[in-house]
């Protein structure tokens, strides 16, 4: 069972604002860039068209607290930590630290929360509970992580 992942990424050009500065709202792309190594990890996809009905995993809460700026070429450690697990929902906690940096220092810290879906051909969709062999591999991070 797992409860944490770390992915690292670099800022590119285009993650950037006017002001040479990593968007806000890419930190939320970034965060998903390590939620989707996580499950990798685990041996399933955030896609699994295999199942039936189809599962999908929509955030129901994302928020992101930014304490410094992260500008192009910056060397991004994104780590999770899963922060709750409930019968058909998840939320994870992002730590990111700018690893260029001596001392390493955090710049921000994130949190979503996602829930399981299954999606019908008529387009509806009802959250379910996550499937035992997915829920079975993943385990909330100790407090004093979580701290």
């Amino acid at each position: 069972m797992a409860y944490e992942f770390k992915a690292t990424r670099r800022v590119e050009f285009s993650d950037t604002d006017q002001a040479g500065i990593m968007h806000y709202a890419n930190f939320f792309r970034f965060m998903e860039t390590a939620e989707h190594g996580f499950y990798r990890s685990l041996g399933f996809s955030v896609v699994m068209p295999e199942t039936d009905p189809r599962l999908g995993w929509p955030r129901v809460h994302a928020e992101c607290d930014f304490r410094k700026p992260l500008r192009f070429e910056d060397l991004v450690e994104i780590h999770l930590l899963v922060a709750e697990k409930r019968t058909k929902a998840i939320t994870y906690q992002f730590r990111f630290r700018k690893l260029n940096e001596e001392p390493v220092v955090e710049v921000a810290r994130g949190k979503i929360t996602i829930v399981c879906v299954a999606h019908y051909p008529d387009g509806k969709m009802n959250a379910v509970p996550i499937p035992p062999e997915i829920a079975d591999r993943i385990e909330v991070a100790p407090a004093e992580l979580l701290a």
